[in-house]
């Protein structure tokens, strides 16, 4: 994949694979790509070269909408939540459930079946929620995190970008976050994990994937492979990795 912003090479030929039933961490120093290639593969951004192979057939993703159409979700660091909707609404924002005959014509909310669908949904990832008739601002940062997971875990069925999931969570926010990562994956589908935070990414996942000045420079696997390599191969002080 390469991608050029005016006088800046942000990818450069950057590569990369996820499987399913797998959590890969995708990390670099600022500047790597890791945001552009994120874009790239979710139809946010449109690259200047490469491909993109989903079931191993080339795809082309416009838009955000083709990336779903594919099974491929994104969960930002923003999370693009609607703070004054309940979570039982953002979990179906954009993908509203309506009632049958003359009232779905209409566009009428089925607002009885998108509470019953996030309960199932939330109970499935082991969310905890007070009450997903609560407005999404009245909850905690972990909470919030796990409703834009849920929204995306409910419609994926190949591949989630989760980017920075953690920033800014307290310590048992965090591990509920990294629990509901660990449950999507054991449901075959697989997680690519944007990350800064070296022990939170050796703790998930099982494959991690070093970019540097917009390439991959290399791979590890995760169970055999330390925060300080890791660090090295992002800085360039150590040259490959494997895997």
């Amino acid at each position: 994949m390469t991608k050029r912003f005016g006088h800046v090479q942000a990818l450069d030929g950057a590569d990369f694979a996820a499987f399913a039933g797998e959590v890969v961490a995708l990390v670099g120093d600022n500047g790597a790509g890791k945001s552009s290639l994120v874009k790239a593969l979710s139809g946010t951004l449109r690259p200047d070269g490469g491909e993109i192979l989903v079931d191993g057939r080339a795809v082309q993703l416009a838009t955000p909408l083709d990336a779903r159409r594919h099974g491929i979700e994104t969960v930002y660091q923003d999370l693009s939540l609607a703070p004054d909707l309940d979570a039982a609404a953002n979990l179906h924002l954009g993908r509203e459930l309506c009632r049958g005959g003359l009232l779905g014509r209409l566009h009428v909310l089925d607002r009885s079946a998108m509470r019953a669908a996030a309960i199932a949904a939330f109970a499935e990832l082991g969310v905890d929620l007070p009450d997903v008739a609560v407005p999404v601002a009245a909850l905690s940062g972990g909470q919030r995190q796990s409703v834009a997971v849920a929204r995306a875990v409910a419609f994926a069925n190949r591949i989630i970008f989760m980017d920075e999931p953690t920033a800014a969570l307290g310590v048992v926010q965090r591990g509920r976050v990294l629990d509901t990562i660990r449950r999507v994956r054991d449901r075959g589908i697989a997680v690519v994990l944007i990350s800064h935070n070296m022990p939170e990414v050796l703790s998930v996942a099982d494959r991690v994937e070093v970019l540097r000045l917009g390439r991959r420079v290399a791979r590890f696997s995760a169970s055999r492979t330390s925060v300080e390599e890791l660090v090295g191969a992002m800085t360039g002080a150590l040259d490959g990795g494997a895997a």
